[in-house]
């Protein structure tokens, strides 16, 4: 006779059914609406966090505007954040997500969570030592990738500095998206999602409770933003904890690198470091050429990056992150079309209209959060420039973390490597050519022509795989959505220049209120014409977003 198995934990059931894994009943596969929900969960903690962000953003340009100290800070900000993608958020996640609920899956939840207890010690003995040595040979660093700061021996000096506080960040980072990461896999988003928020609101804290203090005993007060940076990234970990002993974690002082789970990961990790270090190494380059441009240019091109990040964070990011967890699920040789479908579908229905708003309110947006104190007109002309630019990428951005989902669930980490490698030539390329006739507009232009090449070779090498991934019915969705954005896109644009015609806009109230009231109407606009031409997704996105889904 078979032993009656121990009950399941609460948080294991949802409305009396058991969601996880074997040894237990099937997983329960979630449909098209029980994606669109989480996405929607996602995209609500992301949203929290990135206004956090804006916060940040406002206060770091009121209090040191644009000029020497800040494109010291984004070029130190840049070397502890090249490594923040090939050993923390993305390469970690992707790796770690299909592995962690293929054990929990295919063994049971003791063996999963030893899994993850193997992974937290082994990333916290690697990165202490890694942040160690990056500590250390923080000048020799910042020589090479601040080239052109070599002229002025106190921006280089500052420069130094600044990566050495910051340095810590990347230990503390990497701990929390292995948070993210297990929540991700256990059905929780919102939290994941909304840790970050932590991260932004200390660091827009430190500089201003630090401010005069430091002013008044001779250090430069920039360096309370890069304090605010490490301690926000190690509460941004702290706060993930709670939830995570909610599902069942325990530390456990074990390190076990023969253990095979362990070595899948890693082993689905490296492919994925070659890639992410193909773009990093071109973040870098890309910095390096900045930095021989005119004082500000790092500056202009970093706020408006993080603007455009606004919508790319709240979708792009929020799919690709639902579409891992959810493909790890049901994908063995092949994906679930109809899950893969639903995400392209999401990306034209939500980016597309995001990226044409981008586009239009990009002089009010930087105007709104960063023209006070030292950041002058000039800088937000400047800044709205290459934010406009940057929009032309949000779509097809979007896109590539779907399709890089699609890959990473089924084990093939190798071909979004390659992709990038030729893409990041390109990019390389291009900015080296278009430099020298439009300056520092050249790097967000770049950026956004190389994401649709990025998309097209995924997308193609995807469907070769497997060839039912291709659908008219997403090409009509897309032109949709294309031709819905740039019509609600035209009645902004006119409202904009209604707005600003009778209305000055030198006032902060003034300018929240144009934005608030344009991007409203537009965001009206767009979904009667939706619904004009028949675009049903945009519905039932609405529809499934108002319900909350379980976990």
């Amino acid at each position: 006779m078979q032993p009656v198995p121990a009950p399941l934990p609460h948080h294991l059931h949802s409305k009396g059914k058991i969601i996880l894994y074997s040894g237990m009943p099937e997983i329960q596969k979630p449909n098209a609406e029980h994606f669109t929900r989480r996405v929607g969960l996602f995209t609500l903690g992301t949203l929290i966090s990135r206004l956090g962000g804006v916060i940040r953003e406002s206060v770091f340009a009121y209090l040191f505007g644009a000029g020497l100290a800040t494109d010291a800070f984004n070029v130190a900000f840049r070397i502890p954040n090249f490594f923040r993608d090939l050993f923390a958020e993305s390469a970690l996640s992707a790796a770690f997500v299909p592995t962690f609920v293929q054990t929990r899956r295919s063994a049971d939840e003791k063996t999963a969570w030893r899994l993850a207890a193997n992974m937290f010690n082994a990333i916290l003995l690697f990165l202490t030592g890694f942040v160690l040595i990056g500590i250390i040979f923080a000048p020799q660093v910042v020589k090479v990738v601040a080239w052109g700061f070599r002229p002025e021996p106190s921006k280089l000096a500052l420069t130094i500095t600044l990566t050495r506080i910051m340095f810590p960040f990347l230990l503390f980072v990497a701990l929390a998206a292995w948070a993210m990461g297990i929540l991700n896999a256990c059905g929780s988003f919102f939290i994941p999602a909304v840790a970050p928020a932590v991260f932004n609101i200390l660091s827009a804290l430190f500089p201003i409770a630090t401010y005069t203090v430091f002013v008044r005993h001779g250090i430069h007060p920039i360096l309370g933003m890069a304090y605010g940076v490490t301690f926000g990234a190690l509460f941004q970990f702290l706060i993930q904890l709670p939830r995570l002993r909610s599902f069942g974690y325990k530390f456990q002082p074990l390190l076990n690198f023969a253990d095979p789970a362990l070595r899948q990961v890693f082993i689905r990790w490296l492919p994925m470091v070659l890639g992410l270090a193909t773009w990093q190494v071109n973040f870098l380059l890309n910095t390096f050429l900045l930095t021989f441009l005119p004082q500000g240019s790092v500056t202009w091109v970093s706020y408006a990056y993080r603007i455009q990040h606004l919508p790319a964070g709240l979708f792009g990011v929020a799919i690709g992150t639902v579409a891992l967890a959810q493909f790890a699920q049901t994908a063995t040789a092949r994906l679930n079309r109809e899950q893969f479908l639903h995400g392209l579908n999401l990306v034209s229905v939500l980016t597309l209209p995001a990226a044409v708003l981008l586009f239009i309110l990009a002089v009010p947006l930087v105007r709104l959060i960063y023209q006070h104190g030292r950041f002058t007109p000039t800088d937000t002309t400047l800044t709205a420039q290459a934010l406009a630019l940057y929009a032309f990428g949000v779509w097809p951005a979007a896109a590539v973390r779907n399709c890089a989902a699609g890959f990473y669930a089924l084990g093939n980490t190798r071909t979004p490597a390659f992709v990038a490698l030729l893409v990041v030539a390109l990019n390389i390329l291009l900015n080296l050519i278009l430099m020298r006739f439009i300056g520092f507009r050249s790097f967000p232009l770049a950026a956004s022509l190389t994401q649709f090449l990025n998309f097209g070779l995924l997308f193609f090498l995807l469907t070769r795989r497997q060839p039912d991934l291709l659908d008219r019915h997403t090409i009509t969705v897309l032109l949709r959505s294309l031709i819905s954005a740039l019509v609600a896109g035209l009645l902004t644009f006119i409202l904009v220049r209604i707005y600003e015609k009778f209305i000055p806009v030198n006032q902060l109230l003034t300018q929240f209120a144009e934005i608030i009231i344009t991007s409203t109407l537009g965001i009206i606009s767009y979904y009667l014409l939706a619904r004009l031409l028949k675009l049903h997704e945009v519905t039932a996105a609405l529809n499934a977003l108002i319900r909350r889904p379980p976990g």
